[in-house]
């Protein structure tokens, strides 16, 4: 009997001192998981505009029907090419040319309608009494946008001061051609374009 209770005695203490132990002991938690990082989200990209307006733009017509002879659809084509040509070449300017007739009313009413574009209209009539395709005047004026106030006006002839000769093909050449009279009606409209460049002051280099 004294061998049991001392048996009893020591499991009773070994089973004190293990629950000791036990609650000595510190629990060792995990390292909490890190957080899983957010993306950021990338900005919008800003368009960029690509195209610049023009700062300059011409509308460009003739009046088929100013003058009282019936003069060759070709005659018009060549000053309204001139002209288009010069104003086209000696800006950073858009020429929009029209191939319906623009009379001067046509030309008030389409420049009060425009926010950006000058009208320039085009006529071909005869100089004073002369009756011969020679002696051709073309007159041109300038309208503004929206108000429709005349910019400039003016008249380039045909024999107007122009730098070389005037070469159209073999057999060409004479006042009875008229290829070389449109020739002429086509320099006749680069100086008119000359002129309404130099009118409205535009700071460029205008061809020779």
């Amino acid at each position: 009997m004294k061998y049991q209770r001392i048996t009893i005695l020591l499991f009773v203490v070994l089973c004190a001192v293990t629950a000791l132990a036990q609650s000595g002991r510190r629990q060792v938690k995990p390292p909490p998981a890190a957080p899983i990082p957010t993306p950021t989200p990338e900005p919008t990209p800003v368009p960029q505009k690509t195209d610049k307006e023009p700062e300059l733009i011409f509308f460009l017509g003739v009046d088929r029907n100013f003058s009282s002879s019936n003069l060759p659809y070709s005659y018009y084509d060549a000053v309204l090419r001139g002209c288009a040509d010069r104003l086209q070449s000696g800006t950073s300017a858009i020429v929009d040319v029209t191939n319906k007739d623009l009379t001067r009313g046509e030309a008030i009413k389409r420049a009060k309608s425009e926010d950006r574009s000058y009208v320039v209209q085009l006529s071909l009539h005869f100089d004073g009494m002369a009756r011969s395709y020679d002696d051709l005047v073309l007159e041109y004026i300038v309208l503004a946008p929206g108000t429709a106030k005349m910019v400039t006006n003016g008249r380039a002839y045909l024999n107007g001061r122009r730098a070389g000769p005037v070469v159209v093909g073999p057999g060409s050449r004479g006042s009875t051609s008229g290829l070389y009279r449109e020739e002429l009606l086509k320099r006749a409209g680069e100086d008119a374009g000359d002129r309404i460049i130099k009118a409205l002051h535009l700071d460029v280099q205008l061809p020779k």
